[in-house]
């Protein structure tokens, strides 16, 4: 079995689940295919999440075009100081891009605010801060993006979703000094049992993608025992953070009950009890 193949469909859940966080546009197949995958394994509604501008028109279009996916607009944290500084290099997927300066950045933001007044659009995000890729030169313009965000989210009344890599401190700083949205959803929930408490009394989501099954991630475990059950999500984030044994392969949100059925058993509950509520929280989180 080589690493490049995809995981085959795990045992169907008994009870519909929806996936709060995935690309169906970096993912391989179309997305008829990839949403009748999931629905094979009751997986029913996903959603998909813009990075870029770009991006996150093909959310918003694909949201309109299929009942069962729900849209996120943003510009990545890690977009926005590539759009202010520019990115001479760029990568395989996103290409070089010229320095833009304040002007390009307040165009984009323009653009995803014109996007997540839309209805079909649920969501503002993923934005936030990420200070494992960004260093010091580009932190300005991340923060400045982020803040731009939470008032988009909160102008139209969409919930926010939080991109936060080794930034918890500052990330939460500025939801508390900004204000947050009334819904807030930690994507990839990545902080510590600590912090899942402050989130908890923030009435913040957490959402918890495949790398909570990883071997060294007793942390993550940790947060998802004590998160409130009324407050926890889950996610692909695919084609990344493909669940354990197949990490390393390509994600989808087919794997959804690989990761849920791990969050069950580290929760001490059921996977039915588990799948309805997460269920009814990404439905509330998101307000379809």
């Amino acid at each position: 079995m080589s690493r490049t193949d995809a995981p085959p469909l795990p045992e169907p859940l008994r009870v519909p689940v929806a996936d709060s966080h995935t690309h169906l546009d970096m993912q391989d197949g179309t997305v008829e295919e990839g949403l009748a995958r999931a629905a094979a394994v009751n997986v029913t509604a996903v959603v998909q999440v813009g990075c870029d501008v770009k991006g996150s028109h093909w959310a918003a279009e694909t949201a309109a075009a299929h009942p069962s996916v729900h849209a996120s607009v943003a510009l990545h944290p890690n977009e926005a100081p590539r759009i202010v500084h520019g990115d001479p290099e760029g990568s395989a997927r996103q290409g070089a891009r010229e320095l833009g300066g304040q002007t390009a950045l307040h165009d984009a933001l323009a653009e995803i605010d014109a996007l997540a007044a839309l209805d079909h659009v649920r969501g503002v995000g993923e934005t936030g801060l990420d200070h494992f890729r960004t260093g010091p030169e580009g932190m300005a313009a991340q923060e400045e993006s982020f803040r731009a965000h939470i008032e988009i989210a909160k102008r139209h009344g969409k919930a926010l979703v939080i991109h936060d890599r080794e930034a918890h401190a500052d990330v939460l700083r500025i939801l508390a000094d900004a204000g947050a949205p009334e819904r807030t959803v930690f994507h990839c929930y990545s902080g510590d049992a600590d912090m899942a408490r402050i989130c908890a009394a923030a009435g913040y989501f957490m959402s918890f993608a495949g790398n909570v099954t990883f071997k060294n991630a007793q942390p993550l475990r940790d947060a998802l025992a004590v998160a409130p059950a009324e407050l926890v999500l889950v996610e692909t984030d695919a084609p990344f953070l493909t669940p354990a044994p197949y990490r390393g392969r390509p994600n989808a949100p087919y794997l959804i009950p690989v990761t849920l059925r791990a969050m069950a058993e580290v929760r001490g509950t059921d996977e039915d009890t588990l799948a309805a509520t997460v269920y009814d929280n990404t439905a509330r989180a998101f307000d379809f």
